[in-house]
């Protein structure tokens, strides 16, 4: 038999057998799963400098105002460093309450989900029949620690990883982590054959060095500030608001601070957002702010109005992508100037080391189901079920990504239907995976999701079926399907004579 492995001129991963994690997000604990389904390595260590699982998704009330830079465009920033909080616990029988490392999520009150339940899901855990249709916050973070429930014994909680190098000797390679116990302050090193990096992407606010920004911060102080540092709307009440940006968060917090702001809430906005809901009352869209004018605490726009007494500018802008604990020795680097991730094959694996991989980098997705599939395949060719491409394949695909896409932020957006074709495609390649015995399914192993008809049907639509969930207003929270809202596939297809366009 062929040795597929030499044709395509990249070598086996028999030597994988240590695994560390970098992150209790919903990215990292799919990846646990699929590489413990593998039943191929040692070790598999979770690293996740929180208390709880979620990510993204835990939840944390108080804002560090501090933290904030005006602007802030540099992603090269250090490891966080945490705040303290008291974990809750009673003191009881004289025992000290345990202080608890807490670190800043851009998760807001009310937020509730822009993707539907059944959409938004992992394969093997739907969420709760009860569940309204856009889920709320707290309703996906208990969901995310029932999940965690068969992973969790791998966590190693309020551990912070400060440094992943690369160690190399003679034909082998590998990555030395250092973490640090954030209660005891104690850092530990240890070895692992192959890293994944499931941090996210949510860590370093993205605000833009406009014209006058810097003075006009330094001479009006926290007038300024990014979503990531919103809670509240009633921090806005009265007061003359900028919004800066469109994007699903952005649209959100307009509507919430909308309410209670003076009219009209002024949005700055380069296009029109595929989410947005068209023009409301209450709120006035313009074009991008040119300057930021110290005289009357003003601002101009691009065509040329000047707005005075701005009470408040929050900017929704985004992030930069940022991975403090990689080492600088790295080369290529992985990030110069924060709009993407570099020398990526599939937005997943480092070219030069494919022992370092990269979970939901990908924006405009479904990144739970997402995570699953990119999981599902990092897993495999660790475990030698899968060949990766050669050195020059995976570096052309990058490249011709670039030229068809752009080399920054674009590079990793995949608006749909390029999600969906993203996620059949890692799919199909994880199926292709030699079979083995002892693994589930008849030696395939877990298999990740695909899109079905009725899904991709949705994915394509759910935009509008979310206007219409929210021109629901407080009836909203009382939908639990899309059918409630007009949207039948069933009743589609049929109208349309089962036509297999579903766009």
């Amino acid at each position: 038999m062929v040795d597929m492995h030499r044709v395509m001129g990249t070598p086996r991963y028999q030597d994988v057998k240590r695994i560390a994690v970098i992150g209790a997000g919903p990215g990292g604990l799919a990846t646990a799963k699929y590489l413990l389904a593998e039943k191929a390595f040692d070790t598999i260590d979770i690293f996740e400098q929180r208390s709880a699982v979620g990510g993204v998704w835990v939840y944390t009330p108080e804002t560090i105002e501090s933290l904030q830079k005006v602007p802030q465009s540099n992603p090269h920033v250090p490891v966080e460093v945490p705040s303290w909080r008291s974990s809750g616990a009673s003191n009881v029988f004289g025992h000290q309450e345990r202080r608890e490392a807490t670190f800043l999520s851009p998760m807001y009150d009310r937020l509730e989900t822009n993707i539907p339940h059944f959409l938004m899901q992992f394969s093997d855990k739907p969420f709760p029949a009860d569940t309204q249709l856009f889920p709320k916050q707290e309703t996906v973070t208990q969901y995310l620690e029932e999940y965690a429930d068969e992973v969790r014994h791998l966590i190693r909680f309020q551990t912070q990883v400060l440094d992943v190098r690369l160690q190399s000797a003679e034909d082998r390679e590998g990555w030395l982590v250092t973490t640090r116990d954030l209660e005891s302050s104690q850092e530990i090193q240890a070895s692992y054959d192959a890293v994944v990096v499931a941090s996210g992407h949510y860590n370093v606010p993205y605000m833009p060095n406009i014209k006058g920004i810097a003075a006009w911060n330094d001479h009006y102080p926290r007038v300024i500030s990014h979503s990531k540092f919103y809670r509240k709307s009633e921090q806005f009440a009265n007061k003359k608001v900028i919004i800066i940006g469109n994007s699903a968060s952005g649209l959100d917090i307009s509507s919430q601070i909308g309410t209670v702001c003076k009219h009209p809430l002024l949005v700055s906005q380069r296009s029109v957002s595929y989410l947005s809901p068209g023009p409301e009352a209450y709120k006035e869209e313009l074009p991008e702010i040119s300057e930021f004018i110290l005289e009357d605490r003003s601002v101009r726009f691009a065509n040329g109005r000047v707005e005075k007494d701005i009470d408040a500018v929050l900017f929704c802008t985004g992030y930069l992508f940022s991975f403090p604990f990689l080492s600088s020795s790295l080369d290529p680097p992985l990030i110069s100037d924060g709009t993407r991730t570099e020398h990526l094959y599939k937005h997943m694996f480092y070219i030069n080391h494919p022992t370092l991989a990269f979970i939901a980098l990908n924006q405009k997705i479904v990144p739970f189901p997402l995570s699953e599939a990119q999981a599902a395949v990092i897993a495999r060719i660790w475990a030698n079920r899968l060949a990766l491409p050669s050195k020059s394949i995976m570096q052309r695909w990058e490249g011709k990504v670039i030229e068809e896409r752009g080399a920054g932020n674009v590079f990793h957006t995949l608006m749909f239907p390029l999600d969906v074709e993203y996620l059949d495609e890692l799919h199909d390649w994880s199926q292709q995976g030699e079979r083995r015995d002892g693994l589930e399914n008849n030696g395939r192993g877990k298999i990740p999701p695909r899109w079905d008809e009725k899904n991709r049907w949705a994915r394509g639509r759910f935009p509008a079926i979310k206007k219409a969930f929210a021109s629901r207003r407080e009836e909203r929270h009382g939908v639990r399907s899309m059918e409630e809202l007009g949207f039948d596939f069933d009743e589609w297809k049929r109208g349309n004579g089962g036509e297999k366009s579903l766009l």
